[in-house]
């Protein structure tokens, strides 16, 4: 990701909402050695943030609505949420959390595209978002996962304005020239109850350490460390609660 710190229309934070916070914050530090801090103040809601040393790198809370899912949700940055959610009805999205505050850290969205794929919108006050990006253990790909890539880049390209990178097997994000993500297709390998999603990647030292560590741990290996052409090695894995999570090297490694 060529995204170093948080930028207008490109990922800025990672949240996951989990059906049991304690385990995960012993699980995410057993794997990626996160320092858990949970705000105390009751209108926080049990808002957790997880850090590598000082630097935020992700969030964790309890699920708020019934019915819904463990899952890794990803955060764009905008500075205007209203106008940002907004756009994303027009193109044919839907809002599922209308802009609010949250205390004097920022305004925030949960929208959905098209398709279904959910994702947040942050416009930053107090709290730009991830202090670490590209480094071990922090946020370093995300990746959406659709089965209209057509629908994906019109919306996209409409609502954030990104770039459209396109090679033999892979579309990437950016911002301009600088890339942050990419987008890769359901298709008939994938059963038909997968929805569309957005996926985090973080960056390890080394894929298959993480990946036995994080099986050891409880967690579910679903995509085995594997090298990718002219790319990084990549492992996905689901954690003890379901949710689903990337892990990549670098290129070479």
């Amino acid at each position: 990701m060529d995204i170093t710190e948080p930028t207008p229309g490109a990922p800025c934070w990672v949240e996951l909402a989990t059906s049991d916070p304690e385990a995960a914050k012993g699980y995410y530090r057993e794997v990626f050695g996160w320092r858990a801090e949970t705000d105390p103040r009751p209108e926080a809601g049990g808002y957790t943030t997880m850090s590598l040393g000082a630097a935020p790198v992700a969030g964790l809370a309890p699920l708020y609505a019934p019915g819904q899912p463990t899952a890794w949700t990803v955060s764009f940055a905008t500075g205007d949420a209203d106008a940002l959610a907004a756009a994303v009805t027009e193109a044919g999205g839907q809002q599922l959390m209308r802009p609010m505050d949250v205390f004097d850290l920022g305004r925030f969205a949960v929208v959905a595209d098209p398709a279904g794929a959910v994702l947040s919108l942050w416009q930053a006050r107090a709290f730009a978002g991830a202090a670490l990006f590209n480094a071990p253990g922090s946020l370093g790909w995300v990746e959406l996962a659709t089965r209209d890539a057509d629908g994906a880049q019109a919306f996209y390209q409409r609502v954030f304005g990104w770039s459209v990178t396109t090679h033999a097997q892979y579309t990437q994000w950016g911002i301009g020239t600088a890339v942050f993500g990419g987008m890769s297709l359901l298709d008939e390998r994938y059963p038909d109850e997968v929805p569309a999603h957005w996926l985090p990647y973080f960056m390890v030292e080394d894929v298959d350490a993480t990946s036995a560590r994080a099986t050891e741990s409880g967690g579910t290996l679903l995509v085995p460390p594997t090298d990718v052409p002219e790319g990084p090695r990549v492992a996905m894995i689901r954690d003890p609660q379901g949710g689903v999570f990337g892990i990549h090297g670098t290129p070479g490694d």
